[in-house]
């Protein structure tokens, strides 16, 4: 897989207008607490134009505040490219607030509804951990995800995560830069 964790940029425009259209028609847009739901209700009709694009990758391109109903946290993401193909996003929040620690955690993820099932998850979260450890100073860093969710409870268990308990409908993990730097020595194995 030669995916990476790279800056948000313009040069994968037309490849994130499509993956947009299968968040959309995957229902992304109607998710209540969602970031990407927030960004396609805001952005979505100034995305298509390049210089709507361009503020969009600029916004989102540096260290931008989550503004939460208890607390301002800095937020950045990262875009998980093969070529010019935009395969998904990781948004790091820097640090939490008592909300993100029940539900939210540090990191989310997510995969566009066409490159699902092919490992990109796993990839992009072990990818995105020695940034959260390394270069914001995290650790451990906190994963959370829905108590039904099956394949995102695997990718984070994959990637060292260490179960905690479940809040509301909420399965937390903690992933520390030991448990994660030998997952990726074990994955390098295979």
């Amino acid at each position: 897989m030669s995916a990476q964790l790279i800056a948000p940029t313009v040069a994968v425009h037309a490849s994130f207008l499509a993956a947009m259209d299968e968040f959309r028609a995957d229902g992304a847009g109607t998710v209540a607490h969602s970031s990407l739901a927030q960004e396609l209700r805001t952005w979505g009709t100034r995305w298509p134009t390049a210089d709507g694009f361009a503020e969009y990758v600029g916004l989102v391109g540096g260290v931008m505040d989550d503004e939460r109903v208890d607390g301002a946290v800095p937020l950045s993401t990262r875009w998980w490219v093969d070529g010019d193909a935009y395969l998904g996003r990781v948004t790091f929040r820097h640090r939490l607030t008592p909300s993100l620690l029940t539900w939210g955690g540090h990191i989310g993820y997510g995969v566009r509804p066409g490159a699902r099932r092919r490992g990109h998850a796993t990839a992009m979260l072990r990818a995105a951990l020695p940034i959260a450890h390394h270069e914001l100073g995290i650790d451990p860093v906190l994963v959370t995800c829905d108590d039904t969710n099956t394949g995102s409870r695997r990718v984070i268990e994959a990637c060292g995560g260490i179960f905690e308990d479940q809040r509301d409908d909420k399965l937390r993990y903690w992933i520390h830069e030991a448990a994660a730097t030998a997952g990726q020595q074990q994955q390098r194995r295979i």
